[in-house]
């Protein structure tokens, strides 16, 4: 597999930006705030406390993995003296800018995470937050105070991204994993710094969405993940899907497995990068000198390097087998689900290469985007979702992709996972969600991509434009998400009944959130999965 071959199959994750971006920088000490320690395994960290909340920021929870420890796992964080100070943000790991995320870095000393706990916390559920994209983005982003609000200590966490989190070669222990294995390693300190921060570790959710979501797919059936944490809540989750070709775009190929790539084939990637970078030879050892000497400016400056490493590698210590194949076949960790998607998936990516842009997307092009995906199939594809069902050739293609590849995967990941565990299944639905990154244009994105995340966490560019609707929604969601948290499952007083999806027994329930309706919608019809699975 060459780079660009492996960076293509990748562009969905890439464009999946929200969980980078989607909330705003936590505020820093306001008026008024006073200053709170507490004592870790590694040494004492000065906090801020305000209001109903206490924040601790950039936390080191592993070494810093620089110089012969870059493409290692994890190491413990050498203790310090005295009290560290834990205000201000922290580093983010090393990051390329992109179109919708304006961050840099070449940090690599950037292993740390973020706690926002209630103000008299005791023994509170502890929620573990891993943000998504796998190139750009950083734990500080993500703003947890509504949670702390219920009674949940949220802790948000930097991993390593892109080629440093992903990078695979022959003879590296482990390689293709090493984002993963960050993120085991905050679980590890969550696990021995709970308390202190008034935390209950036996009782630890670890949440996220997109490619954040596909690393829980991973934990759940990593051996080294096995009783870090008790509930997962997966937001728009890949772990499941497969791509049609053309779906990302014209020249994507179709890939079968959406996040997952055997060892082999990240680490030939990896020799091709090495190559690219003025590193190669049959030594492998040297190679990885050589690689390891460059500056981490230098690794980020060549074209599609983070997005060729933006997948997990399985075949290894770490993942031992394909996620998919070991969720549907019942071989994961037996902990109970929340797990959704939006209803609308897909129109962020159509809508963010063509109309958004200025960039027509026309019947024609709808007609060649069929035939690219479905071949001799197209017709039939095309006389189930006619252009004239649809206000423009961009949505037709967009409900297409959504249905096909985004609730097809949904779907089985609940079915899967409900067989064995309680499973709460969601369909996110506000059509007129806040759109919080910088898209041009004018582009009916409905309920896209990841939308719901600001519905949980503040955010200065979503919240402000929300309705009173949108607002009473924003509660509902945030307090399903702490009760089940606390308790395994969303339902607490005062809110609609969620009932568990039961893949046997008639139609499995999905609830949908909506401003003006929280309740049950048949997700399968909705997205016309039958038809789906009938075509071959």
């Amino acid at each position: 597999m060459t780079v660009n071959r492996t960076a293509a199959v990748v562009a969905l994750t890439g464009a999946a930006v929200l969980l980078a971006g989607a909330a705003s920088p936590h505020p820093g000490a306001a008026a008024g705030d006073s200053r709170h320690v507490v004592r870790t395994d590694a040494g004492s960290v000065r906090g801020v406390r305000s209001g109903d909340h206490r924040l601790f920021r950039a936390i080191p929870y592993a070494a810093p993995p620089t110089g012969e420890h870059r493409w290692a796992a994890p190491r413990p964080v050498r203790p310090w003296k005295g009290v560290r100070d834990a205000v201000g943000p922290g580093p983010l790991c090393p990051q390329v800018a992109s179109a919708y995320a304006k961050v840099t870095s070449v940090e690599e000393d950037c292993l740390v995470l973020n706690v926002t706990a209630p103000a008299a916390a005791r023994r509170a559920p502890v929620l573990v937050w891993i943000h998504g994209d796998g190139t750009v983005g950083g734990g500080r982003f993500f703003d947890a105070r509504r949670l702390a609000a219920r009674g949940t200590l949220v802790v948000t966490v930097n991993y390593r991204l892109g080629v440093f989190g992903g990078f695979a070669l022959p003879g590296l222990k482990d390689s293709g994993t090493f984002a993963l294995q960050d993120q085991q390693a905050a679980l590890r300190w969550v696990r021995r710094n709970a308390r202190a921060f008034g935390g209950d570790p036996g009782n630890v959710t670890v949440a996220g969405s997109s490619f954040g979501a596909a690393a829980i797919t991973g934990h759940l059936t990593s051996p080294g993940a096995r009783g870090l944490f008790h509930r997962a809540v997966l937001s728009s989750g890949e772990g499941m899907m497969d791509m049609p070709a053309g779906a990302m775009g014209p020249g994507v190929p179709a890939y079968p497995f959406y996040n997952w790539r055997t060892t082999r084939e990240m680490q030939e990637t990896g020799v091709a990068m090495a190559s690219s970078l003025g590193c190669e030879g049959q030594d492998r050892a040297r190679v990885l000198r050589c690689l390891r000497a460059l500056p981490a400016k230098k690794v980020l400056a060549v074209p599609y390097i983070m997005n060729a490493f933006q997948a997990f590698a399985f075949g290894n210590e770490v993942l031992p087998e394909l996620p998919e194949k070991a969720l549907r076949e019942g071989r994961f960790h037996r902990v109970p689900v929340l797990s959704g998607a939006t209803r609308d998936e897909h129109r962020l990516f159509v809508g963010a290469q063509y109309d958004a842009v200025g960039k027509r997307f026309t019947a024609a092009q709808y007609d060649q985007a069929l035939t690219t995906a479905f071949g001799r199939n197209a017709g039939t594809v095309r006389a189930a979702y006619p252009l004239k069902d649809f206000p423009s050739p961009a949505l037709a293609w967009a409900t297409v992709v959504t249905d096909r590849m985004w609730a097809r995967g949904i779907h089985a990941q609940h079915t899967a996972l409900g067989r064995h565990v309680p499973t709460y299944a969601y369909e996110f639905a506000d059509r007129d969600a806040p759109m919080y990154l910088p898209l041009p244009g004018r582009f009916a994105f409905g309920a896209y991509h990841a939308s719901d995340t600001p519905y949980v966490f503040e955010d200065e560019a979503a919240q402000p434009r929300f309705s009173p609707a949108q607002l009473r929604l924003s509660d509902t969601i945030t307090d399903y998400w702490a009760n089940f948290a606390r308790t395994g499952s969303p339902n607490g007083p005062g809110l609609p009944p969620w009932p568990r999806f039961t893949p046997t027994g008639g139609v499995p329930h999905t609830q949908s959130l909506a401003p003006h309706r929280v309740s049950f919608v048949d997700y399968a019809r909705e997205h016309r999965l039958g038809f789906w699975r009938r075509l071959p």
